[in-house]
């Protein structure tokens, strides 16, 4: 639908230029730019609507009507530039290389076998005593 719109627009636009360009002057030259103008009307004399008048209506009346529908499709319009482009996840770089090799085990320290505890001192007197300063 847009696309059709679009090539019909363009064909409007072409049409447009041509017309107007194969229009022909009011016949006022350089003089009618400074107010040489032999009428005492504003805009010149009156004269009928030609077919080539009736064209570049039709045209430019097609063209703003094309313009706005066009500019109200692409404002509708929420997509985005990514749409159609898939994304592949990117896999962790450890599964495409091959598995290590096992590592070698490491021989463990046996800790020094601990003493065995003293029995505590049976003289208690020996001991300083804490209240006695």
């Amino acid at each position: 639908m847009n696309t059709l719109l679009v090539i019909l627009y363009v064909l409007v636009c072409l049409f447009l230029v041509m017309v107007v360009l194969l229009q022909q002057g009011k016949g006022a030259d350089l003089s009618g730019a400074f107010g040489g103008g032999g009428t005492q009307t504003a805009f010149g004399p009156r004269s009928g609507t030609t077919l080539m008048h009736k064209l570049t209506t039709g045209s430019f009346v097609l063209f703003i009507v094309l313009s706005m529908a066009l500019a109200i499709l692409q404002g509708r319009r929420q997509r985005s530039v990514m749409e159609g482009v898939k994304l592949h996840k990117a896999k962790p770089a450890a599964a495409k290389t091959a598995p290590a090799a096992p590592a070698q085990p490491v021989p463990v320290k046996k800790a020094p076998a601990q003493k065995a505890a003293q029995p505590a001192p049976a003289n208690r007197s020996a001991a300083p005593s804490q209240g006695s300063k």
